[in-house]
Formats: C-alpha cells, structure tokens, sequence
C-alpha cells in the first residue's frame, strides 16, 4: 500500500508538471512606437509565464466581444472543474454564473484561476481545447515559441514562452483592443461586496504605467509586463524570474527608467529593431510549427455540427482584427463548416488555413446566422478568386475536412 502511495504520489506531480526549466532571469524593453528593443537579456529563454497566461486568455475574450460573439453581460456557467481550480481564485461554486464583464474585471485584478477555467469552457467548450486556440492566436501573432496547455497559468511543464513573445503579445492588446485595453489600469474591482486589488503595484508606483500583468509561480519566479506612457512614448517592459514581487517591480522600474532616459537623450541607441513586434497579426510568423502542436483536441464538441450552407449569412468582420479593409465584393471563400459556438468556427478556420499553401495568409471570418436552435457561426478563409476556391475545397476534401466554395459579401452590403 505504501508503495502504491508513492507510486500515486510521483504520478501526481508528473501530471500537474514538475519543472522542466529552472526559473531563470529574462527581460526586455520595447518601444511599441517604433519595435526598437532598448533592453533585452536572454530575451528568446523559454520560461513559465505563470499567470501573464491570462492576457492571451483575455486576447480571446475582446476578440469574442468585438466579433459580436458574446456580450459583456453574457452570463457564463461555472463548472465543477472550473470551482476546483487552486487559489488565486473567486471561490465561485458549481452551478453558478459570472458575467463576462465581471469575468475580466476579476482576470485582470484578482488573477482568478477560477475564473480562467469558466472563460476557457465558455468560450472553448472545454479548457484545453481553449489552450490550443490560445497557441493557435498566439503564433499567429509571432509568439512562435509560446505554448499554451490553461488558460490560467496555473504549473504545466509544457506551458512556456519567452520575455520577446510577452511582449509581443502586450503590444497586440493594445494595438488590437483600444476600446479594451484601459481595463488593465483597473486598481480594484468589487465583485459580490468584496474589492480585489490589482497585483499590479506599478499602477500606483511607477508614473506612467497603465497595465498589464503580473504572474507567479514557484518554477518561474515572479513576473511582470507593464506599459507605460511619457510624454508621448510608450514602452512595455517585461520580467520573468524575479526574487521577489517587490525586486521585481524595482528591477522592471529601473530597466524602464533606463531606456526612458536613452529615448529622449538620444543615447544609447537600441540593440535590436524588430518591426515584427509591432506588425498586425495578419503576419503568420510561426504558424507552420502548428501542425505537430497536440495542446487541445481536433474533434468537434458534442451537439456541433459540420454543416455547408451559405444561404442567407451575414458576415460581421474578420475574427483577425488586423485587416482594415472590406472584402471585396467579388471575393471568394472557402467555407469549412458551421458550428453552434464561435470559437471552435474560428478554429475549424485557422486548423484549415494551415494545410494548403494558398491559403496561408487569408482573412478568417466567422459568419453568424440564425438556426432553428440557436445561431450557428460559419467559418470561412476569405480572400480567393473562384477557381482557386474551388481547387482549394477539392484538396481540403481530400484531407478529410468539409469544404464549400461560396461567394464571400461584403459586410458592408450583406443583408442585415
């Protein structure tokens, strides 16, 4: 018996991850002006980003928003699994619901792991299908060493990224989220009769900083991105490994203080320009390493449904942000199946974009349209002309996903 104990014990902890990677130091300062690195060490170091997890989480729940696919008084259910989540957390119980407005509210100040959970299945059906549209996002905004298996943070051995992709990703929330991004300079938020502060003290501290996150856990040490803006000159700084929460924001202060003082005198010019940090997420740096990533599973959910109909949509913009421009009226798609909820459309979409070559680089479209039961949500790749749609379908068949070739309206003059 004893033994067995051991045995269950060993297999517990290789479970929930043992560290792989020792917490080892890593920072960077970026210009989100102009990309300019002004300071970076062992900025590409695979580290555990501990609960800076929850900005990619929170990516895709201003993506849903602004996609129309949720509201921020949308009412999300909180599962079992999701209430058993370790602290930090809310405490929400099986059978409750928490807003999605006070979903965010409680990710960005009190760190919820609780409230990951809930978002992660509401939005994905389950948590690790939502970790694999994370890793999907995330490549496709160059985070091309980043991989995501929670949505919270929470101790996953396989669960890494980088300082550089950090900050990456800190640069796509404001570039991509204006409307939502001032949530991050949230101090407290009240949620049923309690205020939680923000884990970010530079928000008080340090003059300029409006967001991001912080995160911590044994294996990494604590990090940090923060943003902050002077005299018109905004820069990200990002930390991983600090020996404490208060060394690590007097480290990040300095490092900012620093590359603040060589912007405006001139000095020191930067180690590195990388545009690609500040590119649109259009740029698939990283995409290609997808297709051997096994962070969530390629079956549909229960109850969804594979269907091709293209009658009667109405397409509400690109789930990829980055494109400013209206498809044109004589465009093409191919359409790869319609689906009871947004996230796993968008993720037929992208799963798709990555097995032919004439198809990277297509704007993903999510069209919503109303069903018998409910809506179903269309996931298409825009942007062909019609041959090239129709070959594109005859070899997507042939690698066992549904496909239509259909004519793709504008948003601007479908029927409302």
């Amino acid at each position: 018996m004893r033994l067995f104990r051991v045995f269950f014990m060993a297999l517990l902890l290789i479970s929930v991850g043992l560290p792989a990677l020792a917490a080892k130091y890593a920072s960077i300062v970026v210009d989100t002006g102009t990309g300019a690195i002004l300071h970076a060490e062992n900025p590409d170091e695979r580290a555990y980003p501990a609960s800076l997890t929850k900005m990619m989480t929170l990516y895709l729940v201003f993506e849903a928003l602004k996609a129309k696919a949720i509201t921020m008084d949308k009412l999300l259910p909180v599962s079992a699994y999701a209430a058993g989540r370790p602290p930090s957390k809310l405490g929400l119980r099986k059978g409750q619901t928490i807003s999605v407005r006070d979903a965010i509210g409680a990710l960005i100040t009190k760190s919820a792991n609780d409230v990951a959970s809930v978002v992660a299945e509401g939005l994905g059906g389950t948590e690790a299908r939502f970790a694999h549209m994370m890793t999907v996002r995330a490549r496709k905004l160059g985070m091309s060493r980043t991989t995501f298996r929670n949505a919270s943070g929470l101790p996953n051995r396989h669960q890494t990224s980088t300082v550089r992709d950090m900050a990456r990703l800190g640069i796509a929330l404001q570039r991509d989220f204006p409307e939502y991004y001032g949530l991050f300079a949230t101090k407290s938020y009240d949620y049923k009769g309690q205020s939680y502060r923000n884990h970010n003290r530079l928000l008080t501290a340090y003059e300029g900083t409006d967001g991001i996150k912080t995160g911590y856990i044994r294996a990494s040490g604590f990090n940090i991105v923060v943003s902050v803006e002077r005299k018109g000159r905004r820069l990200i700084g990002v930390m991983i490994g600090g020996k404490s929460s208060g060394r690590r924001d007097r480290q990040i202060a300095q490092l900012l203080t620093d590359a603040f003082a060589a912007v405006f005198d001139g000095d020191n010019p930067p180690v590195q320009q990388l545009p690609a940090l500040i590119a649109s997420d259009d740029d698939d740096a990283g995409t290609k390493d997808m297709a051997d990533d096994k962070s969530g599973t390629d079956e549909q959910e229960p109850g969804e449904t594979a269907v091709a109909s293209a009658v009667g949509d109405v397409a509400v913009g690109d789930a990829q942000e980055g494109s400013a421009d209206a498809p044109a009226l004589d465009e093409w798609a191919v359409q790869v199946g319609a689906f009871n909820r947004y996230a796993p459309a968008h993720l037929a979409a992208t799963r798709a974009a990555r097995q032919l070559p004439v198809l990277i680089g297509l704007r993903v479209v999510v069209v919503p349209s109303k069903a018998r039961r409910g809506s179903l949500y269309r996931a298409r790749l825009v942007g062909l002309d019609r041959e090239k749609a129709r070959d594109a379908c005859r070899e997507l068949r042939e690698r066992k996903f549904q496909c239509l070739a259909i004519k793709h309206e504008s948003p601007l003059t479908a029927t409302q």
